[in-house]
């Protein structure tokens, strides 16, 4: 079940007796752990049903004493593990996951990793609970859950918009969701999201974004890429240097690969470039006529020893500044 196939089953009140949310997004985890502490009990409910507890402070026969409680004056009692991946003897749950009570609702948050769920412990997890995998988002999945997230929100958001909130905050699900959230209050239902709403109200350029630069590099505008990187220079904390070097070596990392399969059919070129639509085919296609393979090589060994300079790993002391690599940077694979 996706995290909003499960939001949705607890909106309706269908309840699992045993939650495993697990994985590397910390953001659907905790989108799932806080409607089931938050709304399925009442605020007086809450007062003596309700427990929270962390796994680094407690070991399991402190969860299996507060799951074989019966709920007071309530149909139910809810039982909060955060952080179990820190609690040792989750396994010894064993016991409890056999036989677990019908009036509580546990839920186990094993965030940042997952179980391993062929062990002996796992596969009983299998049997007893409902398992969430909260996997993370690949680059070109976000501005998709970037529409799916508006369109809750009764908001709509065109495809260079929801590029450009996602080229700008990759894949941390919990900082987008905040400046969208800054979006759906500050913008009317039924608004479509454009590039100057993104800017006005989460202070993305339109025109001075990463997204915008390996687009001029790729093409080879000289004109803009230096504008852009002008820009950059002067404004180091919101465009910081490994970030810029990190969405441009994804980028011509992709390109690198095209070289090899760009023969292929369309389809299989999108799979092979993670890209979701051909709409973000051309801006690589483009490139291949700037870029040939032997170039592109070229350019990803500059982004690395770039990337090592900003980081002040390098053999020879520059002493320069980050604009000034970033735009020396930016020479080089121009030029």
């Amino acid at each position: 079940m996706s995290y909003q196939d499960i939001l949705k089953e607890l909106k309706q009140k269908k309840y699992r007796p045993i939650y495993f949310l697990h994985g590397a997004e910390a953001y659907f985890i905790d989108a799932i752990s806080n409607y089931i502490e938050h709304e399925i009990l009442t605020e007086t409910e809450k007062a003596f049903n309700l427990t929270v507890l962390y796994g680094k402070e407690i070991n399991h026969l402190a969860v299996v004493d507060s799951a074989r409680r019966y709920p007071v004056m309530a149909e139910r009692q809810v039982v909060m593990v955060k952080e179990a991946q820190e609690m040792k003897s989750l396994p010894d749950l064993f016991t409890y996951i056999e036989k677990p009570l019908d009036s509580t609702i546990l839920v186990i948050c094993h965030k940042h990793k997952t179980l391993n769920l062929n062990s002996k412990f796992g596969k009983l997890l299998k049997e007893k609970a409902l398992i969430f995998d909260a996997k993370e988002l690949y680059d070109n999945q976000v501005p998709d859950w970037i529409k799916e997230y508006l369109k809750d929100k009764n908001l709509k958001i065109n495809a260079n918009a929801a590029n450009l909130i996602a080229e700008y905050l990759g894949t941390e699900l919990s900082k987008i969701v905040n400046e969208l959230d800054k979006l759906a209050l500050n913008l009317p239902a039924n608004t479509e999201i454009n590039e100057k709403h993104v800017e006005e109200n989460i202070g993305i350029s339109k025109d001075y974004n990463v997204f915008e630069l390996q687009k001029a590099l790729g093409s080879r505008d000289i004109l803009k890429a230096n504008r852009i990187v002008q820009y950059f220079a002067a404004n180091p904390r919101k465009h910081p240097l490994p970030v810029v070097i990190g969405s441009l070596y994804n980028f011509f990392s992709k390109l690198y690969i095209l070289h090899f399969v760009r023969n292929l059919p369309e389809k299989e070129m999108l799979e092979a470039l993670q890209l979701r639509s051909a709409y973000f085919l051309k801006d690589y296609r483009a490139a291949l006529l700037h870029f040939p393979l032997q170039k592109t090589e070229q350019v990803i060994g500059f982004l690395k020893e770039y990337d090592l300079k900003s980081k002040g790993v390098d053999f020879i002391t520059t002493g320069k500044e980050d604009g000034e690599l970033l735009k020396e940077m930016a020479w080089r694979i121009l030029h």
